[in-house]
């Protein structure tokens, strides 16, 4: 019921501009993924009659899972590295695979940092042949550490990852597949638009991953104590799914060729914090802290500043902190 009320939220929201991509076709990298899946159950549902041709390593595990959008959408097999994309004369392309893992990023930072460039510049390779727009899903690593003394970090922030740690194989991809973009649109004449995306919330996001808002959730749910492995001062901010696929959308149908944005939500918390809201929201017996070296990436601050998204595209969130954690609570069977 949680996820049928997004989706009847989102089409209202997109209903005026829906009817933009009728005749629309799409090829996508990364719809099998929990942004991707968003995207893709708001456009099954809009009523639009626009193809889309979904990349993914294992089209059937997919339609396994999701026979409706299999029914819907043309899936085609292949590696976002290595695809040859079928002829299709598309008028987009979304590139959204990434493999966001932690342990990938850790263990293997050679295999993220190709991936995300290859990737890239193969969909872009598409998207060039066929003069198509391209939107590219990045993320907000690529500002890297933000100071504590910065708020709310903007697009026109010069900061960047650390170019001499591997941790900053994921952040430093991102920036690199932007860079890859910039050229494509500079040299080619490629309309690009591009959303740099925080951590968000919601139905279908994996609780059983590196996600911290997710295992808070999983573990409240199972009635144990949310265990902090570091110190629990790391600040961020969470985007519901269903104001992202708004934004998304509406980035695709409506934003200006050049439009880099970012999407996430301004509300800040700490993660002890975090931890403490879910445990309470969701009858949890309480919070440990166990204070240990943090091993990620950034264990400061990660909050966007959204003012020129809201002003550029005329959106803003909708779902609160708190809401975000019950509904994709609710999503994944836990009852009051």
């Amino acid at each position: 019921m949680i996820f049928e009320a997004d989706m009847a939220a989102i089409n209202a929201a997109l209903a005026p501009l829906w009817p933009r991509l009728a005749g629309a076709r799409v090829f996508m990298t990364g719809g099998t993924g929990f942004i991707g899946r968003w995207m893709l159950e708001a456009l099954a549902r809009s009523g639009v009659d626009a193809q889309v041709t979904l990349l993914s390593r294992d089209p059937d595990a997919f339609a396994a899972r999701a026979p409706h959008l299999a029914a819907r959408f043309e899936l085609v097999a292949g590696d976002v590295t290595s695809f040859l994309a079928p002829a299709g004369n598309y008028t987009h392309v979304i590139h959204a695979a990434t493999d966001a893992s932690a342990a990938l990023n850790a263990n293997d930072p050679r295999r993220m940092f190709d991936t995300i460039v290859e990737g890239t510049r193969r969909a872009l390779n598409v998207a060039k042949d066929d003069k198509a727009r391209f939107v590219f899903l990045s993320s907000g690593a690529v500002y890297g550490v933000q100071p504590w003394d910065v708020t709310h970090v903007a697009e026109d922030w010069r900061g960047g990852p650390d170019p001499c740690d591997p941790l900053s194989a994921y952040g430093e991809g991102k920036r690199a597949a932007e860079m890859l973009c910039a050229i494509y649109a500079q040299q080619f004449g490629l309309d690009v638009v591009n959303a740099r995306i925080f951590a968000l919330l919601g139905p279908l996001l994996s609780l059983d991953i590196h996600f911290a808002a997710g295992n808070f959730i999983r573990d409240a749910m199972a009635g144990k104590p949310i265990r902090i492995i570091g110190s629990g001062e790391a600040v961020r901010s969470y985007l519901y799914a269903a104001d992202l696929t708004i934004w998304l959308w509406t980035l695709l149908i409506a934003g200006k060729p050049g439009t880099v944005v970012n999407m996430g939500s301004e509300e800040a918390v700490s993660i002890a914090d975090l931890a403490r809201r879910t445990a309470s929201l969701l009858g949890g017996p309480g919070v440990e802290i166990l204070g240990r070296p943090d091993p990620g990436w950034n264990a400061g601050r990660y909050v966007p500043s959204t003012a020129r998204v809201r002003a550029e595209l005329g959106v803003a969130p909708t779902i609160s902190l708190d809401d975000a954690i019950l509904r994709t609570a609710r999503a994944n069977g836990w009852k009051p």
